[in-house]
């Protein structure tokens, strides 16, 4: 892949550049390497809730000023909260970018964060909290990311709680404001249509505006999970479907057999042909789709598999995923199908970086998650690489089939004694309300 710049000045700006002049189009990204994770307990959301306030109150602005005003300069704006990380999002086509640029300007070191529009917002968000509660994909997902980081920070929502959001005052978010836009926190990614000098008078503008400060240094320790097999049965009444997700702790980019994780987690359920979609969807009909995932985060996260299939077929569903389980770490994968899976990936990997942004945002990635050197960069080359041996020995060495959680959205009253009839050696049963600790 071509590899986003990162520019030489003598500012002491952090600015990353991908150049691409085929379109009059600017994008900025602006990330921070601090995330939910820093939200004070009992004040969950705090953060994801002051960059969205950040956003609407730019300039002391309100919210509908604000929007007809990046409407009119043809641009968008937009605030990403992840864990680790928080990213304002920015593009505008090339004649706006210096007014536009002003009003970025003003979202960061100038929001107005006013009273009366923070309790709106945490109204808004205690109303999308109660609407996430029709979503039940998003529910198993909530429930499993709670019990299965339950104690470390990566279990705590992003999003907050009812109970949260109402605790959070407005001193707290003047002082999240403050760290999230800290001069020297900031990488600033640029993309497009701009050149460097540009990218760095405008960086320089921003940043003048910008408190004092740099990121915290993350000190959350790596996370661990529970021994044996666990059970969350989250009871939703009235459920003809269920969904599931199954899982234990996965890989971390630093692991030597990262990349062999990857290839081996595509043979699984990276695909719409790989092997649990083929059993699950193709053979017995019970999910339209069962696929397998292994994300990574600044510490490690989780390997799942998910699937959504009808009530009654709950149990089987779930014996079945356990099975292929134990024998995919046990017999490990065919040449053939490492032949296939390091095809696919390496002509996929062409969609991940045909365009400028997209391959200064794998930059920023590099910097915000401390990935190590050269980890996009040299991709192609170590999925090349990867060896049978590789991946096998890789899926005995991480992938989780005795400490594992498997939580499942539906009718616990319905499924409960054939779930857990289903599982061998499940260590305990939970049953929580769909709507606990909204």
């Amino acid at each position: 892949m071509t590899q986003a710049s990162a520019l030489d000045t003598a500012s002491t700006a952090r600015i990353l550049l991908e150049e691409s002049h085929d379109l009059p189009l600017v994008s900025l990204s602006i990330g921070t390497t601090s995330g939910g994770i820093a939200d004070p307990d009992g004040r969950e959301g705090l953060t994801r809730l002051t960059g969205r306030l950040m956003r609407r109150t730019g300039g002391g602005r309100d919210p509908q000023e604000i929007d007809t005003r990046i409407d009119s300069l043809g641009g968008s704006l937009s605030v990403d909260v992840g864990h680790s990380v928080a990213i304002f999002h920015a593009t505008v086509i090339r004649r706006s970018l210096e007014p536009f640029m002003e009003l970025v300007t003003d979202v960061l070191g100038r929001p107005g964060l006013a009273d009366s529009e923070l309790a709106r917002l945490k109204r808004e968000t205690q109303a999308e909290l109660v609407d996430a509660l029709d979503d039940d994909r998003g529910l198993a997902r909530r429930w499993f990311r709670r019990k299965l980081f339950a104690g470390h920070p990566y279990g705590r929502p992003l999003s907050g709680t009812s109970a949260t959001l109402e605790a959070i005052q407005p001193d707290d978010v003047h002082e999240r404001a403050r760290s999230l836009a800290a001069r020297d926190a900031l990488v600033f990614a640029w993309s497009g249509d701009v050149g460097p000098d540009l990218a760095t008078r405008l960086t320089e503008r921003v940043r003048a505006a910008l408190p004092l400060g740099e990121a915290p240094l993350d000190r959350t320790p790596d996370p661990v999970v529970p021994p044996g097999r666990r059970l969350v049965l989250v009871d939703k009444p009235e459920r003809t479907q269920t969904q599931i997700l199954i899982g234990g702790l996965g890989t971390h980019p630093t692991d030597p057999d990262h990349t062999a994780l990857l290839v081996g987690n595509t043979i699984f359920g990276g695909t719409f042909t790989a092997r649990l979609t083929e059993e699950v969807r193709s053979k017995r009909g019970w999910s339209y789709g069962a696929y397998s995932s292994l994300p990574f985060d600044r510490r490690r996260q989780a390997f799942s598999m998910w699937t959504f299939p009808k009530a009654e077929d709950a149990a089987p569903c779930i014996a079945l995923e356990l099975e292929m389980l134990k024998a995919f770490r046990e017999r490990g994968v065919t040449k053939k199908e490492l032949a296939w899976a390091k095809r696919y990936l390496v002509r996929s990997h062409a969609f991940a970086v045909d365009t400028a942004a997209k391959r200064v945002g794998l930059a920023l990635d590099s910097v915000l998650y401390d990935l190590p050197p050269g980890y996009y960069e040299n991709y192609l080359a170590r999925v090349r690489a990867v060896t049978l041996d590789d991946v096998n020995a890789a899926l005995r060495a991480r992938i989780p089939e005795r400490d594992l959680l498997i939580v499942v959205v539906g009718t616990a009253a319905d499924i409960r004694d054939a779930v857990e009839r289903a599982i061998p050696e499940l260590s305990h049963t939970e049953v929580v309300r769909f709507d606990a600790d909204v």
